[in-house]
């Protein structure tokens, strides 16, 4: 099956969703059908902060649309805070739509996690996953703002600074004091602040959990039916 993925918000994630579909592909010897196209992560932050789900989803539907005239099968956003806008998205799309929000719930339950904490943009944590979690309760840090802040200038500047990096991992220290289980990076470009260190508490990386389902649909694993939302599925 041949994926597509709106890429650039940011740029560093986009480039570990590419990285991670060639391994996990590579590894099963199958070979990827790709296509990338790129947005404007300011331009979604603006419409993010001022709440206009409606102007960003005709962005992504015009995309979508490159994707489907490419000969994509599916498409996926390549950034959680960027489905604020997705029941919107899926009212427009010609494509199907494969969510990164709807597999964590049932992940996390797979695991066992009766809690898990969030950090990534401000809308993902205050809204706790857009309230899709069903099985699983969501806690957040206290100061919310400041962390969705911080997130928002590493993901556009595509880099961590030491400093950042010390105040995600010290929040996600906080939010397994309070009773997380597991510390859920729910920013996709969280990765550059954690890259695969140990930090003392179980990490869950959401962009994971995005990939593992689209590999399932790339080597046939998975269908569409299984996964997907609007467009022609």
């Amino acid at each position: 099956m041949h994926i597509g993925l709106i890429g650039g918000i940011g740029p560093a994630a986009t480039v570990s969703y590419y990285q991670r579909l060639t391994d996990n592909m590579r590894a099963l010897g199958a070979p990827l059908e790709l296509t990338i196209v790129n947005t404007e992560a300011s331009v979604l932050l603006a419409n993010n902060l001022a709440g206009d789900k409606d102007a960003q989803a005709q962005v992504y539907a015009r995309l979508i649309e490159r994707l489907n005239a490419a000969g994509v099968d599916c498409a996926a956003i390549t950034s959680l805070g960027g489905h604020f806008c997705f029941d919107e998205t899926v009212a427009l799309s010609t494509l199907p739509l494969i969510s990164a929000v709807s597999p964590l719930d049932a992940y996390f339950a797979a695991q066992g996690f009766g809690t898990v904490g969030l950090l990534g943009t401000g809308v993902v944590m205050r809204t706790q996953l857009y309230g899709q979690l069903e099985q699983t309760k969501a806690i957040v840090p206290q100061d919310l703002d400041d962390i969705g802040t911080a997130y928002t200038d590493m993901a556009l500047a595509g880099k961590c600074s030491d400093a950042q990096r010390a105040l995600f991992i010290e929040e996600g220290r906080k939010l397994t004091a309070v009773g997380a289980q597991a510390v859920v990076l729910a920013g996709t470009d969280l990765n550059l602040a954690f890259d695969g260190r140990d930090v003392g508490y179980e990490v869950i990386d959401a962009l994971d959990i995005h990939v593992d389902v689209l590999v399932a649909l790339a080597t046939g694993r998975a269908t569409l039916s299984d996964h997907s939302v609007g467009g022609s599925a």
